[in-house]
């Protein structure tokens, strides 16, 4: 069987946003036991992640890092229609994922216990973002 939602995040600009209970509420309302959960995030400049959920310097910590590796002063980006961030962006969405694969059993996500999943906003300013949430597993009875 398989069930499928969407998640409306909207995020403010150039961070992680944690998105593990919202994905885990509808593996809850999704009347499926034991599976996958797939996400998908419908944005070019936006990305998943699994990272530890504990520390908040964990966090600090990867977004000092790709600000260093992309920076977002560089004259030789071509892409600029959407300002100095647009296609910083681009690049640090393809560096990292668009999807995320979790399993799931007796309803619960099987993630690690620091363990979180985020939604890293490339962008300055915030935006609505949009993760598609695939289930497929066993129905429950």
């Amino acid at each position: 069987m398989q069930f499928q939602g969407e998640l409306h995040i909207q995020t403010q600009g150039g961070r992680l946003f944690e998105i593990t209970s919202e994905v885990q509420r509808l593996v809850s309302e999704s009347r499926l036991i034991n599976g996958i959960c797939h996400l998908f995030v419908r944005h070019t400049s936006a990305s998943l992640t699994i990272q530890e959920n504990a520390d908040p310097t964990v966090l600090m910590d990867l977004e000092h890092f790709m600000n260093k590796l992309v920076p977002e002063d560089d004259p030789d980006y071509h892409h600029t229609f959407e300002g100095p961030d647009d296609m910083p962006a681009h690049i640090r969405s393809a560096l990292t994922q668009v999807s995320e694969q979790i399993p799931f059993s007796e309803k619960r996500l099987m993630l690690g216990t620091w363990q979180g999943i985020f939604l890293w906003e490339h962008r300055f300013r915030g935006r609505q973002r949009k993760v598609v949430v695939n289930l497929f597993g066993n129905k429950e009875n």
